[in-house]
């Protein structure tokens, strides 16, 4: 029921910066704790940013700074926006929604991002 659509994603030069957005339809948005992670081949997916129903935000340390997650629940919405690319963040990066009481994630599709010279 619940489908979460990425978007935003592309190439950039180091120092560009992007946003990616996550479209989530078939739930009730404002309910759900919301995420981005990112996989790089060969490497473990990792949780990047997160966001609950209040507001709240974390991100992985090497992101600090540079990313801000944020979330329009009027819109269904929550987006990443990405400063100071680096190489290194290259990866696919996924949106995740989670139920308030249900032991599954949803995921989106992917959107890669290419971060290179």
């Amino acid at each position: 029921q619940v489908q979460l659509v990425e978007s935003g994603g592309g190439m950039v030069q180091p120092g560009g910066s992007l946003r990616l957005s996550c479209a989530a339809s078939g739930s009730i948005f404002s309910i759900y704790a919301m995420g981005w992670y990112r996989q790089a081949p060969g490497k473990q997916r990792e949780l990047v940013a997160a966001i609950t129903t209040v507001g709240s935000t974390k991100y992985v340390e090497s992101v600090k700074g540079r990313f801000t997650i944020s979330r329009d629940n009027a819109k269904n919405t929550v987006y990443l926006q990405m400063n100071s690319l680096k190489p290194e963040d290259t990866a696919v990066y996924y949106c995740n929604a989670d139920p308030p009481s249900l032991t599954f994630d949803y995921w989106g599709q992917g959107t890669q991002v290419t971060v290179s010279s």
